[in-house]
């Protein structure tokens, strides 16, 4: 856990998992530079990389990162090279060993290290703060002005305040949260000239004040794109999650006129994972949020359009074009279109969590609402790897995080690794066949009753967070009578159309549908939406980029 002595000075961060080294360079930092920085400190690359982006998301300014290179799962070099995601203009220097100079004199090149010490640094007075001097000078020379931020003022069980708090949080928004029953709330709210009785209200960085905002209006002042800049595209890709945006990247970088469509937040599901582990090429692990905003900006770099809270609400053919239709009436059409809608949890079918929905009972949301958990007792429904990552995430904060899984092991639909890691992880708890009977609590969750799915019999346990991950229902109603889909939903393409040697009727072309075209011609589709999809992040980004490449075959043949 990341400890600090201060709320609004720029920062200087200092990791080291030794807590007697950690609380002594703190104090070095606090004696020559308290009065002017606040000093932040922590014992592990995880929660020091945690307190970073909460930072960011709060719009504070970091100026140097001290990081010990001998570290336990994630060393000084691991995590200075994450950090550079979040807080790429922050000076970093690693904290060594004489015998660890060779790793420090190479991580000049692989983090673009700043500087290394040599332990001890003591007199600090002539070993580090020299060295902090200079790197602070250099920082303040850059533009490092403070990054205006959003304000969030509502109440903690408000279920819309947690809505809007979570569409900040994944669209990287920088914004402060205020209770509606602190002095700075109420002083807010007065400005706004409200009363409180209407949540949340939120000021934006230009201090317009908006009430219960929806999330295209909040978008939109907020600095995200909501419309497109053209009514003609050559490529309209349909949500954001990792099919989306490898599909963005791929069509953006080959030359297509590509615009990305959102209803929410990019990322998908995956984006609102803690940490995936077995994605190719991140061998300590990636959170979904470092993902998705690298994928992102990798989108952006090539001239992909990327529109939020824009839903979609139906598609058609028009000749050879075809149209996009969104939920405010408006239409964007292009040559070509990829569903890369995803998938969304399952609601909890027991009675009372409808209404405690936002109020303790949480569909995804782990990490948004982690810091609350601190100290509590925490359940988790699900046993697939979106409820494992977040049963590992939690876990670091909860006195206790409880998986309850309506199947007899977690074998069956969890990684093995990820098993492994719950196994070892002392506070979590694994209760297999138990599925939650009902919830209860005014205003906000206080109780479940689970019921044992075997012996029948049910146990009422206090609780105030439940986090639910349960299957996969598709996103695409909205698609009814366009293209065809399975029984459950999900979009068939390729193959799948012509499991018995012929196209579907509707299909009016001499070839057969290529591999993920839908019944609509120069309409594919791409990840978890696609029937019999792997499920998994790799997959969809994969499915992404084939689908641009079968999009090129489409466009030389129309």
């Amino acid at each position: 856990m990341a400890q600090d002595d201060g709320a609004t000075r720029t920062v200087i961060m200092t990791v080291d998992d030794d807590p007697g080294v950690s609380r002594a360079v703190a104090r070095d930092l606090r004696r020559r530079y308290g009065a002017t920085y606040r000093i932040v400190r922590a014992e592990s690359g995880e929660s020091a990389l945690e307190a970073l982006r909460e930072l960011k998301l709060r719009g504070d300014l970091v100026a140097v990162l001290l990081a010990d290179y001998r570290m336990p799962q994630m060393n000084g070099i691991e995590f200075l090279e994450q950090a550079m995601d979040v807080y790429p203009g922050a000076r970093r220097v690693l904290l060594t060993a004489y015998a660890d100079t060779g790793a420090a004199i190479d991580a000049i090149n692989v983090v673009d290290l700043d500087h290394y010490l040599l332990k001890p640094w003591d007199p600090p007075e002539e070993k580090l703060y020299p060295v902090v001097d200079d790197l602070l000078q250099a920082w303040r020379a850059g533009d490092h002005r403070p990054v205006p931020s959003t304000k969030v003022v509502g109440h903690r069980w408000s279920a819309r305040s947690s809505e809007v708090r979570e569409f900040l949080a994944r669209n990287q928004v920088p914004y402060r949260w205020y209770s509606s029953d602190t002095p700075e709330g109420r002083r807010l709210l007065s400005a706004a000239g409200q009363d409180g009785q209407r949540l949340p209200v939120v000021v934006t960085p230009d201090g317009t004040p908006l009430v219960e905002p929806e999330a295209p209006d909040l978008a939109a002042h907020v600095g995200l794109a909501t419309t497109p800049t053209s009514d003609f595209y050559d490529l309209v890709v349909i949500g954001g999650g990792p099919a989306g945006l490898g599909a963005a990247v791929y069509g953006a970088s080959e030359g297509l006129r590509t615009v990305l469509v959102e209803r929410s937040a990019t990322g998908g599901q995956a984006g609102q994972s803690s940490r995936i582990e077995n994605y190719l090429g991140f061998p300590d692990g990636v959170s979904g949020g470092q993902l998705t905003e690298r994928a992102r900006r990798q989108a952006a770099k090539f001239g992909a359009e990327i529109l939020t809270a824009r839903e979609v609400t139906g598609l058609e053919a028009n000749g050879a074009a075809r149209v996009v239709r969104f939920s405010d009436g408006s239409a964007v059409a292009a040559h070509s279109v990829i569903l890369a809608t995803g998938v969304s949890y399952r609601q909890l079918a027991a009675p009372g969590t409808d209404d405690l929905t936002g109020c303790g009972v949480f569909y995804g949301s782990a990490l948004t609402e982690a810091a609350s958990c601190q100290g509590h007792h925490v359940y988790i429904v699900g046993g697939a790897n979106s409820a494992g990552q977040a049963a590992m995430y939690l876990a670091r904060g909860a006195k206790s995080v409880t998986l309850l899984v309506r199947g007899a092991s977690l074998a069956a639909s969890m990684s093995h690794y990820l098993v492994q890691q719950i196994e070892e992880t002392p506070n979590i708890h694994v209760r297999c066949g138990t599925v939650v009977e009902s919830a209860q609590g005014e205003g906000r969750l206080e109780r479940l009753t689970l019921r044992d799915a075997g012996a029948g019999e049910t146990e009422q346990v206090d609780a105030q967070w439940l986090f639910v991950f349960i299957g996969a229902a598709p996103l695409t109603d909205w698609l009814d009578g366009t293209v065809l889909r399975d029984e459950r939903g999900f979009i068939l393409a390729g193959p799948d159309l012509t499991a018995d040697g012929r196209p579907p009727a509707e299909w009016d072309l001499d070839r057969p549908p290529y591999h993920l075209e839908t019944s609509v011609p120069g309409v594919f589709v791409a990840g978890d939406a696609r029937a019999e999809s792997a499920k998994r992040v790799a997959s969809a980004v994969g499915e992404g980029a084939m689908a641009v490449m079968l999009v090129h075959r489409y466009l030389e043949q129309s």
